[in-house]
């Protein structure tokens, strides 16, 4: 593994002394630049245009400042938006001339989607491709209405061509400000999987994996757990015996049983039932994480069900209520002895902040797909870790989601545990060229590739057609409809 240091000399500015009165090109010419491989360092003097293409996404915005100055007076009103006379909205110019690794100036040249039928729902990927046949994969959410989410990337891909995919806060501010109003998941899930992409390229275009972007490794492996479930406590004891057995995990998790189908005490005595059978087949010391998937809306029957499960030890009780009421979560919290989870339906920072804010949750599960992407994960990790809550990210979705959270785990220092199921069969083997698998202590390895380290298997989309499909609902015993 690579890095670069700068070593400044003791008679030159301090670093704020460097910012204030220095440039960056400056600092190329007259300071020394380090490269370390391996523990060696090796000292070398560089070239300005080679310190700053080195540097890449980190300086683009101040090594093009004047740029940027020159083409914001250009800028000219067409049409109620700014876009400036070389055709990029808002003024901001691509690279020209700093060097990404081996990879010279670059702009996107296409946007593909595809919608690939698997596990009863569909998958949404996006490909975008550049004019130096770099090309980047990432993955939407599966919401239901999957063609809406397609038509939303198509709309976003008139902004993004022409554009360099390696600016890609700019590129993420440039969607979610288009938009005018706050997205909801539609649109959160298109900028997600868009922005999944880009970092794709970034990587590949500097030759190092997507963690080594987003501040280098923080673990070695990343532990994992997988969902598990049985009409029967017996039969979801069995299938969690072996699920242990098989990828030895350390953790699982299990969902509640209906409790609008029937009386509230009936579901609450058979979801008990359930996860002390769990429980007895898999021993005290593995993690049990139990989810409500949000099925009650009073939260003095959640904080009930709460007091059932907490001899039982659960790892957390997830989505105890919705997420709209913060308030009412808050409630929940004050009022359990066990950790509680949730964020799965939030989106981008200014959800989380006063979630996280209220601390009404000892774990945040953001996904990756719909959240807004890598950039605000890492952001809502930040604010969580400040808060002293650990992230455990929902992924639901496919192994391409997989491979985009491990990478974002491998950067994050309070990152736990990461939602996963083993791609060893059906579609889940093959959408991808080699998906990540779970070895025998239930971890999954940190790709070394360049950007995410894995591809799509596109060939075999050609047996996997998509088919509609919607989410449905559950109904009360009295006939009325409610959240599933």
């Amino acid at each position: 593994m690579m890095a670069i240091f700068i070593r400044f000399p003791a008679n030159q500015p301090t670093t704020a002394q460097f910012h204030s009165d220095h440039s960056l090109q400056t600092c190329a010419d007259r300071y020394r630049i380090g490269v370390n491989y391996g523990g060696l360092e090796f000292m070398q003097p560089m070239k300005r245009r080679d310190f700053l293409g080195g540097l890449g996404l980190a300086i683009t915005g101040t090594a093009h400042a004047q740029e940027a100055a020159e083409a914001a007076k250009n800028t000219t009103q067409r049409g109620g938006m700014r876009r400036s006379d070389s055709g990029f909205p808002g003024g901001l110019q691509p690279l020209d001339g700093g060097k990404v690794g081996n990879s010279g100036p670059m702009k996107i040249s296409a946007i593909k989607t595809f919608l690939v039928g698997a596990e009863g729902r569909n998958w949404v990927y996006v490909k975008i491709m550049t004019d130096q046949g770099i090309y980047g994969i990432g993955e939407a959410y599966s919401a239901g209405p999957d063609e809406a989410t397609i038509k939303v990337i198509e709309d976003f891909a008139v902004w993004l061509v022409g554009q360099d995919p390696r600016n890609v806060q700019y590129l993420f501010d440039l969607m979610y400000n288009t938009t005018r109003f706050p997205g909801g998941l539609i649109v959160n899930s298109a900028i997600s999987g868009i922005e999944h992409a880009l970092w794709d390229i970034a990587g590949k275009s500097a030759g190092v994996p997507v963690w080594a972007l987003l501040g280098g490794r923080t673990r070695n492996k990343i532990r994992t757990y997988q969902s598990t479930s049985g009409a029967t406590p017996q039969q979801a004891a069995e299938n969690a015996r072996r699920m242990v057995e098989k990828y030895g995990y350390t953790a699982l998790k299990m969902g509640i049983q209906a409790p609008g189908s029937m009386p509230y005490n009936q579901a609450t005595r058979d979801t008990v039932a359930h996860v002390r059978a769990v429980r007895e087949a898999v021993g005290p010391d593995i993690d049990i994480g139990v989810d409500v998937h949000a099925k009650f809306f009073e939260p003095q029957r959640a904080i009930r069900l709460g007091h059932a499960l907490e001899p039982f030890n659960p790892m957390w009780m997830e989505e105890s209520i919705r997420t709209e009421n913060f308030a009412a979560m808050k409630k929940v919290s004050d009022h359990v002895n066990i950790p509680l989870a949730s964020g799965e339906c939030n989106y981008m920072i200014h959800e989380f902040r006063p979630l996280l804010e209220l601390q009404a949750l000892d774990f945040v599960q953001p996904d990756i797909c719909c959240c807004g992407g890598v950039l605000t994960m890492k952001k809502i990790a930040a604010m969580a870790e400040a808060q002293y809550v650990m992230v455990a990210p929902h992924n639901p979705m496919s192994p391409l989601a997989t491979a985009v959270n491990v990478h974002f785990a491998a950067s994050t220092p309070n990152f736990f545990i990461l939602e996963y199921a083993a791609p060893d069969s059906g579609a889940r083997k093959d959408v991808l060229q080699e998906p990540l698998m779970v070895k025998k202590d239930g971890y999954l390895d940190i790709p070394n590739k360049p950007g995410w380290g894995v591809e799509l298997n596109e060939e075999a989309f050609k047996y996997m057609p998509p088919a509609p499909w919607r989410r449905g609902t559950s109904f009360r015993t009295d006939g009325s409809p409610y959240f599933q």
